[in-house]
């Protein structure tokens, strides 16, 4: 069976990860995991994940793959025995000083390879498994035939992104962002300068811009659609890989559960035998915030994989609380509130197993029974009458 990996900035999302159905999380501790700018996972925080995680009988990862300094070694050091005594199941490097450091120091962690160290044929995936890496997260440039070779010829663990944001430089390795705003891409401080609007200005005639534009409204030309491979599911198992990659630590919980939901019943699916593309798949797929999907380098079809009229992604359905109890007897579901929501407004309800479905807002209860009209208080707790059985965790937000 295939893993499916989803991604974790917080703690709520990871539970929203593996209670839609994932196999494992990968997640990022407040330093050395680029992406310095989510919520990321103090100490305390990663044992209370690993607790709840193996609780599960799931898998979690920490990502530790910046590409380490001098001064970094002794905190990095400390950091791989707290995650070795802690039962992470697995850290991710991409610095092979940072990777032979984990070697030396840990007894239990699993070593793989992040896509930042730029895999992309099987020779390198051999060095690395030979320097005790149990997997190959490959690089994203990669074609099927590819990677079906490097499998053949690799007898490491394969694993490979399947959804989500791309980035315009190769596997990620881009020095635009620090060049323009001293933000460092490759120490986690992206500021995705490469989904900027830009003009062009001659240095003789300062003030003056051209634009460099496919259309009136500006130029986009670095700003990559996101990976979607959910039609190519059955090849990608085929080919042999171990385990599929979410991408979306910073994405929402909303994102996290509808993707996760999605790639779960495509890989059922294909084990029971009967996996064909479902239209509430893609559906599902479209609720989420994304900019239009491409299928990337795995598949040569000739279409662009850049989007040239926008920077910004498509609106998703909003996400405005989580269930938290449902009471059978009175048929009332309590939510915590994510976003505001209103007496009247027709919503709907994304669960982790059963059927999303919708309804209008009836009533509406505070924490003391007392009716009110809106929830706008952050994580305010509401109890609303619900004309069907609801799951726990299941999301409400607007029907899209």
């Amino acid at each position: 069976m295939v893993e499916l990996l989803a991604p974790a900035g917080n703690f709520e999302k990871l539970q929203a990860a593996l209670i839609y159905g994932a196999d494992a999380v990968y997640i990022g501790g407040k330093n050395f995991s680029l992406r310095a700018y989510g919520d990321n996972f103090t100490e305390q925080e990663i044992l209370q994940a690993v607790e709840f995680t193996h609780r599960l009988n799931k898998k979690i990862y920490v990502a530790a793959n910046v590409f380490a300094h001098n001064a970094d070694l002794d905190e990095i050091a400390q950091y791989f025995k707290f995650l070795d005594g802690a039962g992470v199941d697995a850290v991710l490097i991409s610095d092979l000083g940072v990777f032979s450091l984990a070697k030396s120091l840990t007894k239990n962690l699993e070593l793989h390879v992040s896509t930042q160290a730029n895999i992309t044929n099987w020779r390198a995936a051999n060095f690395f498994h030979e320097m005790g890496a149990s997997r190959i997260v490959l690089a994203r440039e990669l074609t099927l035939d590819e990677i079906s070779e490097i499998k053949n010829k690799c007898a490491a663990e394969l694993e490979i992104f399947v959804h989500g944001a791309m980035c315009i430089s190769y596997s990620g390795r881009c020095y635009l962002s620090h060049y323009l705003t001293g933000r460092d891409g490759n120490k986690g401080e992206c500021t995705h300068s490469c989904r900027w609007k830009y003009a062009l200005m001659e240095e003789k005639r300062p003030n003056e811009f051209f634009a460099v534009e496919e259309d009136s409204r500006g130029a986009y030309v670095m700003n990559s659609k996101d990976l979607c491979l959910l039609p190519y599911l059955d090849k990608i198992i085929e080919s042999g890989v171990s385990s599929l990659k979410i991408e979306g630590r910073m994405k929402s919980v909303n994102y996290v559960a509808g993707v996760v939901k999605v790639y779960r019943a495509a890989i059922d699916s294909y084990f029971r035998g009967d996996f064909k593309i479902r239209a509430e798949w893609l559906d599902e797929l479209d609720k989420v915030a994304h900019r239009p999907y491409t299928s990337g380098f795995f598949i040569s079809d000739g279409k662009p994989t850049e989007i040239y009229d926008t920077s910004k992604p498509k609106r998703a359905s909003e996400f405005l609380g989580i269930v938290r109890e449902f009471d059978a007897e009175n048929m009332t579901a309590t939510i915590e509130q994510r976003g505001k929501f209103e007496l009247g407004q027709e919503v709907e309800f994304f669960q982790p197993h059963g059927k999303t479905f919708s309804q209008k807002i009836s009533a509406m209860f505070d924490a003391e029974g007392n009716e009110i009209l809106s929830a706008p208080h952050a994580q305010q707790i509401v109890k609303i009458p619900i004309n069907e059985p609801v799951e726990i965790f299941s999301l409400m937000r607007t029907n899209h």
